[in-house]
């Protein structure tokens, strides 16, 4: 018998731990799978189904669809309001999300690793208190933070009547959500810092290294895993999120209407059914290449 067969002929076969059986451990599992396919698994497949039919929210396509085939996937690929909706979307993920909630995150991270207890704790519960409070509560509170008439943005700068949600949308979706989900960023990479030995970051201060040799050459090597974790994680939350529709609704004029928005506009005020499922199948087909990605770099790394 050759050597390569051996590991195979030594390899001890795999033991039933718990002593539940085939079929008692299914029955254990069975719940949780009936759940993922209740609300995971068929949402899925019908939307794949819905996509390739002509289904509408009201009128005859509401009672009888037909299949179009693909027809859904072409119109959107030659739909400039679904091209724009594409470009918001990469501008949200990138200045709110791989920029915004990731630089505020770490250096939030960075610099409470040395403050007092009390310091470091009041900030991260403010910090907490913004991720998980209710999004309608806070698009509520940052809608009267942009108001134009007594809005607190234009009390603090003095310039009265500016429609912050009509003039700059898109600036105001991205300041909006890097304050909202920073605090996810901020306690990962405070969990990461915690990885870095004291004695490496010493040894720099000693030798006159300035703060970015410090990062770039013994602080992000040791925590470029979680960089990656965190910015697939939170790019992904951002691309799917749907809060920018509780503040601008999509406009002024499409000017904000980030993909989800779009499916939204198209399903429920176009009555666009089949069409906005093809879309959010394409939405779908984007998620897991991005997670690809991520997982091919991860491998790569290890």
């Amino acid at each position: 018998m050759t050597s390569a067969t051996a590991p195979a002929r030594d390899r001890a076969p795999a033991r039933d731990v718990a002593g539940l059986g085939v079929g008692r451990a299914l029955g254990f599992v069975a719940p949780a799978m009936l759940l993922i396919g209740a609300f995971l698994v068929f949402p899925a497949l019908w939307t794949i189904y819905i996509g390739i039919t002509n289904y509408r929210l009201t009128g005859v396509e509401a009672v009888s669809p037909s299949i179009v085939g693909l027809s859904n996937y072409t119109k959107a690929l030659n739909d400039a309001l679904f091209h724009n909706a594409l470009w918001l979307t990469l501008l949200f993920v990138l200045g709110s999300a791989i920029i915004g909630q990731n630089i505020l995150g770490f250096t939030l991270a960075w610099v409470l690793r040395r403050t007092r207890p009390v310091v470091r704790r009041t900030v991260e519960a403010f910090t907490l208190l913004a991720w998980i409070l209710p999004s309608t509560v806070v698009a509520y509170l940052w809608v009267a933070f942009f108001d134009r008439d007594g809005g607190t943005l234009n009390g603090i700068l003095g310039t009265p009547g500016t429609a912050w949600l009509i003039d700059y949308p898109m600036a105001c979706l991205v300041v909006f959500n890097t304050w909202r989900g920073t605090a996810f960023s901020m306690m990962l990479y405070s969990s990461a810092l915690q990885a870095v030995p004291p004695s490496q970051l010493e040894s720099a201060r000693m030798v006159g290294a300035s703060g970015w040799q410090t990062l770039r050459d013994i602080v992000f090597p040791h925590i470029r895993g979680h960089v990656l974790t965190n910015t697939l994680l939170i790019s992904l939350w951002t691309a799917n999120d749907f809060s920018p529709f509780l503040l601008t609704k999509g406009g002024p004029n499409h000017e904000s209407e980030t993909v989800p928005v779009y499916i939204y506009n198209v399903a429920l005020q176009g009555g666009e059914l089949g069409y906005s499922s093809a879309i959010s199948f394409l939405l779908l087909i984007a998620n897991l290449l991005v997670s690809l990605v991520y997982l091919r770099l991860l491998r790569r790394r290890s």
